[in-house]
Formats: structure tokens, sequence, C-alpha cells
């Protein structure tokens, strides 16, 4: 029965049974675990990782080199980085900040930044005002990509003219922090929208595609400050009119980085564009060197980017549509996510006093939002707030002092 049972032979059977009896009349304890030899090898050696450190980093660039450092062969490297006892870094280079722009970074964080009674701590602002704009180039293809085939399947050939001229056109995108009601419901999904720079021109030759005369879309190559004013005003302006949820005589502000084709925050034109149907529209400028400051290069162009090329577009045309699905296909949610994530930033710019070497904290959006208990503010600890404001004092009294030290040796005195 206990073969049967077990699916083996009654001598297997009999063998453990006859060990059993023979550990309970010895009085020792039940063994009738499996005798059969596992793998022998050779034991690992003790490697001391905390040599790892002394290697400059010049020479930790690939396993081939940190190899050659730490005298092993690649293949007990690789083993070791797939283990976890080597961690593999991607580093990327950041922008180097003067003081003026530590200055202009804690200034602009402190001003996001406001007061709730009942709270003891100082709150970020939640950001229903703002609406970031940000031109992003987006490109037809990738020249490297990525696919998943069958083993008998024949690898995809694309051809390009020039992979450094790929075909490609700017936007530019605006969206504010989306609204929803207290369950959750969504009230204005926070997309105003996304415009490209193209213009209509007709074909000069009859093709296999399209006969001659055929209006054709053409992105423009190069984009000033004129071609700027006229997005803003002509489009913007008339979507952030039509869109904006509950309008009650608020000031709105654009918000957009220091490109030098950007229009200035007192331009005669826009200001008088903003005015009319009593709305109070303004722009105004982030920090310089600062994209973490604004959502869409925080996260939303990224999401927008992984969508469009989804849709693999061969024409100008279906560029543009693919651009714009994708941008009405984004979530509110993951907007509203990425709004956090910048008020994230914002205390973590506070903490390093203006800088940004930085790793952004994790609370969990998705677990959170999933039990109805995501913030619209992030909460600032008041000792912070304190140290980052008299740190600013600082600053401002180096630069008043640099200032005059300037203006004297440009006069010649020395002191």
């Amino acid at each position: 029965m206990a073969a049967q049972l077990f699916s083996t032979s009654e001598s297997t059977v009999k063998r453990i049974w006859k060990r059993g009896k023979d550990c309970e009349a010895k009085k020792l304890p039940f063994d009738v675990s499996s005798r059969k030899p596992t793998r022998v090898r050779p034991k690992p050696k003790k490697v001391d990782f905390s040599k790892i450190m002394e290697i400059p980093l010049r020479r930790r660039t690939t396993i081939r080199s940190i190899s050659e450092a730490l005298n092993m062969p690649k293949s007990t490297v690789h083993r070791y980085v797939k283990k976890g006892a080597i961690k593999k870094h991607t580093n990327a280079i950041k922008p180097a900040f003067t003081v003026d722009t530590e200055k202009a970074r804690l200034e602009f964080c402190l001003g996001m930044l406001e007061l709730i009674p009942y709270k003891d701590n100082m709150m970020t602002k939640p950001m229903y005002d703002v609406i970031h704009i940000d031109e992003k180039w987006f490109f037809m293809t990738k020249a490297t990509e990525n696919y998943y085939l069958h083993p008998g399947e024949t690898e995809p050939y694309r051809t390009c003219q020039s992979k450094r001229f790929i075909k490609k056109v700017m936007f530019l995108a605006a969206v504010a922090r989306p609204r929803f009601y207290e369950f959750g419901n969504e009230v204005f999904n926070g997309k105003i929208g996304i415009f490209p720079f193209v213009t209509k021109e007709a074909a000069k030759r009859t093709s296999k595609n399209r006969p001659a005369g055929t209006l054709e879309d053409k992105p423009m190559e190069s984009v000033n400050k004129d071609i700027i004013r006229a997005c803003l005003i002509n489009k913007l302006l008339p979507a952030i009119r039509e869109k904006w949820p509950n309008y009650n005589g608020e000031t709105i502000y654009i918000q957009q980085d220091n490109a030098k084709p950007h229009v200035k925050v007192d331009d005669e034109e826009f200001l008088k564009e903003a005015a009319k149907e009593g709305f109070d529209i303004r722009l105004r400028f982030q920090p310089s060197q600062s994209p973490d400051m604004n959502v869409l290069d925080l996260g939303f162009f990224r999401s927008i980017q992984s969508l469009q090329h989804k849709e693999a577009p061969t024409t100008v045309g279906e560029l543009l549509s693919a651009v714009d699905k994708a941008f009405n296909e984004l979530s509110a949610q993951t907007l509203n996510d990425v709004f956090l994530s910048l008020q994230l930033c914002m205390v973590e710019v506070l903490k390093l006093r203006g800088g940004n070497n930085y790793k952004l904290q994790h609370i969990g959006k998705k677990k959170l939002a999933r039990i109805g208990e995501l913030p619209t503010q992030i909460e600032v600890d008041k000792n912070l707030v304190k140290d980052a404001t008299n740190y600013l004092s600082c600053l401002r009294h180096f630069c008043k002092y640099e200032s005059i030290a300037g203006e004297i040796h440009g006069n010649n005195i020395i002191m």
C-alpha cells in the first residue's frame, strides 16, 4: 500500500522503514532523508568587495575593465553582478549650477509653498493655476529599436537615407493639473493641447503616393520667437479659454523654460491677447537649467513618446496623428502623478539647498490612489523651510557682495 501510495518500489519502502526502526532502537531522532550524494563543486573563494571602491571610476565602466582591475575572470564578475554583490549603475551628466542658479531654484521652490492654518508644517501648492508648456522633437522612428521575434522569423530591415537626419516634427505641449471629484471622478483631464510646428505645402510633382498640387504637411526646420508667439496667441490661448474649468477670475500662469525663442513675460502682443474675454493669463519662467521643475520634461513627454512609437508612423501625417493619439490616450491620473513627482522634486531641491544630486522619493502613488489616499499636496518640514530660507539669505548677500566687487573692479578701484 505504501509503495503504491508514494509511487515507489517495495524495497525502497522496506529500506526506509528499517532505518526508522533502527533510529527508534537507538533512541535517535528519526532520519529518513535521502542519502543520494549532491553535486560537489569547489567552494567559492571569498572576495573582498570593499576593494572595488579603491579602483578609479574610469576603470569600472565595463565588466572587462573591472575584471582586469580585480584580477578575476569576466564570467565571475558577471555572476556577481547578477547576484547583486556588484551594483550596476547608469550615470547621466547633470547641469553644473552657479550660485545664481541655486538661488533661483531655491526662490522658485520656496515660492511654491503655502501655510495651511491647521498644519504645523508648510505644504506645497496644489498648482491648479499653472500650465506647463515646452517644445519637443518627435522622431519618425528610433535609430536603434528592439523587437521580439519568432526563431524562424526574418529579421526586419529598416532603411533611412541617414540616421543622423531621421524625419522629425517639433510640437508644443501644454498641460495643467487634472481635477477630480471627491470619489475620483474626473472633472478636468489637464490636457490643454499639443500643437505641431508644420506648414502646408503643395506637392510639386506627381508620385505614387499623391498627385501634384496635393497639400502636404512639412515640418518647420527652425522655430523662432515669432513662430512661438503666433502659436501661443492663435492656438494655446483659445484652447485655454475653451477647456479651463470654472474660471472665476483667478490668475493663470503659463510656465516655460529659458529657451531663447520663448516669449518674454512682458511681451505686449501676448499680454493684449491674454487679457481678452476677462481672462488673466500671464507668462513666467522656471529656473534656468532646471528641467526637473517642469512636468513635461519630468516624465510626461516620455510617456507620450512610448505610446507614439507603438504606432510606427512612416509619413509626417501619420506621425502627427500618432503623437496626437498618444497625447489624448494618456490618462489624467498619469499626469496627476507627474505633478506629485514635481512637488517631491521641490522638497529634494530644498534639502540640497538648490542642488540637483538627489534621488526622487517614492511614495507608492498607485497604491495610494487605489485606496483613495493619494494626496494633492506634499508636506514640507518647517525646519527644512527655515534652513533653506536662511541659506537663501546668505546666497543673496553673497551675490550682492560679488556684484559690488565686480563694479569696483570695473571702475579700476583696488582696495
